[in-house]
């Protein structure tokens, strides 16, 4: 029997729905005077002045594609300058389309090095990345990716300003954003900062500080102080890669409460490190106070507990034993466990004891153990399916990347079933 999956998607997911935003777009909107958006995977931003404008961000390929003509709308002048917010798809890949021989691209000095290894673990992050994000981007990779590479004319350091048509900008390098070539675009006139993804996706949530699509991890103190940066400046108005925050106070409340919230995670999970505790206790209890909750749509703060301890311990974990050190996994055991058991239908059953109890995750463990024996077990593959579609249940489905993950494994257990 077929094991459907069609309860799962990525309806009510905030993140989704900001990606998608940009469909049928066909106007440039003024988010300040003379700041125009077009939305997409990654908003980009037109700054125009009497001189000639400034792009923040080209978006992906697609999103260029479209975006050039939403911006022709309001603004006839030459792109003059082309600043990157950080070295993702969704900032870099429509590059060949805003790049003229009369426009220079900025980025910070470590943007090189970033493409470097974005070039090098091209297959592997697509693959990571379409994983979670195939539900919720349209098209195929070819639609993000550039078709050729486009080099930055400038390198920054720490600071860089200039001006254009009576029009002050700073750029700031924040390295705790989702790139360590990451930047903010800061117009001291008018007091507001565009940051591209420094926050993530999702202003006044948990930071992903280390993504499963496999990307390098952030930093938690490095993140901190890039928050702290922003913060300095006291902006009255914030443009994301996905979202316009507005109100001094607002986000002065709010950025605090982000730096506060990730500091006492960090602070806690190294308390725990020196107090001999292993890194599954220390996702399970690190808990911050209510008021320095912040909301777990994209990052998780089981997750970043778990970033800050490799952060500081690398890859070994003590608490998984000898057997870390070497390349034999679990799963070569699984036979014999399994015949030990009776078989992989056995462990099955027993996952499913598991299940009726509330313990999907404890069903997990023996159902890859099953799988692992025989994969083409149709009892454990059942099993699996209720197992995943209680976890979400129970975890309620909040998180994109952790929903997303369920519905892949969901989607994996779809094509390994037999038909009807």
């Amino acid at each position: 029997m077929a094991i459907t999956n069609d309860s799962v998607s990525e309806k009510g997911l905030t993140v989704a729905g900001m990606i998608q935003s940009g469909e049928g777009q066909d106007k440039a909107i003024e988010r300040a005077p003379g700041i125009y958006e077009s939305r997409g995977v990654g908003n980009s931003y037109l700054v125009t002045t009497p001189e000639g404008d400034v792009l923040v961000n080209a978006g992906t390929l697609r999103d260029a594609r479209r975006g050039k003509a939403i911006f022709a709308g309001v603004s006839a002048n030459p792109i003059r300058y082309i600043v990157l917010t950080q070295s993702h798809a969704n900032q870099f890949g429509g590059l060949e389309i805003y790049k003229t021989p009369d426009n220079d691209v900025i980025a910070h000095r470590i943007y090189p090095e970033d493409r470097a290894y974005g070039r090098a673990l091209q297959q592997h992050m697509t693959r990571g990345s379409r994983r979670i994000f195939r539900r919720i981007t349209t098209g195929t990779p070819d639609d993000i990716l550039p078709t050729r590479e486009v080099a930055a004319d400038i390198l920054i350091d720490d600071f860089h300003a200039f001006t254009l048509g009576g029009r002050r900008f700073e750029l700031h390098w924040t390295p705790g954003g989702e790139a360590r070539s990451a930047l903010i675009v800061w117009l001291p006139d008018e007091r507001i900062a565009i940051v591209g993804n420094l926050f993530g996706p999702l202003f006044g949530n948990y930071p992903n500080l280390n993504t499963m699509r496999g990307d390098k991890p952030r930093w938690a103190l490095q993140f901190i102080a890039s928050v702290a940066k922003l913060r300095a400046l006291h902006p009255v108005q914030v443009l994301t890669g996905h979202e316009d925050i507005r109100g001094e106070e607002h986000i002065q409340t709010e950025t605090g409460r982000i730096i506060d919230s990730v500091q006492w995670i960090h602070d806690r999970t190294v308390e725990g490190m020196n107090a001999g505790k292993d890194i599954r206790t220390l996702m399970r209890e690190v808990v911050p106070p209510p008021e320095l909750a912040l909301k777990e749509e994209y990052g998780k703060v089981a997750w970043n507990v778990r970033a800050t301890y490799h952060e500081y311990t690398g890859w070994f974990d003590p608490a998984r034993g000898t057997t870390d050190l070497y390349d034999v996994p679990p799963s070569s055991v699984a036979p014999a466990i399994a015949e030990l058991a009776g078989g992989a239908d056995r462990l099955a059953e027993r996952a499913l004891t598991f299940v009726k109890e509330g313990q999907p995750l404890e069903a997990l463990h023996l159902l890859d153990i099953a799988l692992a024996a025989e994969p083409g077990s149709t009892t454990a593959q059942a099993a699996k399916g209720e197992a995943l579609r209680l976890l979400l249940d129970q975890t309620g489905g909040k998180n994109l990347w952790e929903r997303m993950w369920i519905a892949s494994e969901l989607d994996a257990l779809d094509a390994d079933s037999p038909g009807e």
